[in-house]
């Protein structure tokens, strides 16, 4: 008789590829009981059940359409498969699904007859598609290097301002500070002088 708890441990490499995605599994249960903490065996467990009912319903599914002479499972043999098996209640659910995805690929379909009815091959817009790219780089790029001139135009003016303002300095200092020419060299009588040339008379 097997052990239970080995059954609850993650398959190894090869079964792993026959089984639902565990990044799914987990964003689900969290969706559905975000307050609730579910242990590792748990999730193991729900991941084990859920591949087991897929398989289930494809086997039916299967069955169905080997009955019918066909040789493609479609939503009608699945859903005949849920009748079969019991499971009417999610029988409502997966024709809702169902048309969700027929309104989807009729949308695609669409948007594929209106690129059909331009008269333009895929290729051909695709190639329209990257010289757009292209453009759009290459204005980037002009853009970029127009900026990188003005900025690398106005430091090299801001540096020659700084050179410039330490040279005017050094000129107001050796002027003497302005009287202008040889005039701070030229000495004005004082009253003193007055007085001793009146002492002569």
């Amino acid at each position: 008789m097997s052990n239970p708890q080995e059954e609850l441990l993650p398959p190894n490499a090869e079964d792993d590829e026959l089984t639902l995605p565990r990044a799914s599994i987990n964003k689900i249960i969290k969706e559905l009981v975000p307050t609730v903490r579910v242990a590792n065996e748990s999730r193991e467990l729900i991941l084990n059940c859920c591949s087991e009912f897929i398989h289930l319903i494809s086997s039916e599914a299967n069955e169905v359409c080997n009955q019918r002479s066909k040789k493609t499972i479609n939503a009608e043999h699945v859903l005949e498969a849920l009748d079969r098996l019991g499971f009417r209640d999610y029988k409502q659910e997966a024709e809702a699904v169902l048309h969700d995805c027929k309104e989807v690929a009729a949308k695609r379909r669409r948007q594929s007859t209106r690129l059909e009815n331009l008269g333009i091959p895929e290729e051909e817009l695709l190639r329209q598609q990257q010289e757009l790219f292209a453009k759009a780089r290459e204005e980037q790029a002009r853009e970029e290097q127009q900026q990188w001139m003005s900025m690398q135009a106005a430091a090299v003016q801001q540096s020659n301002a700084l050179i410039q303002r330490p040279a005017q300095s050094d000129k107001d200092a050796s002027g003497g500070g302005g009287g202008g020419g040889n005039s701070s060299f030229v000495s004005k009588p004082s009253e003193d002088d007055d007085d001793d040339d009146d002492d002569d008379y």
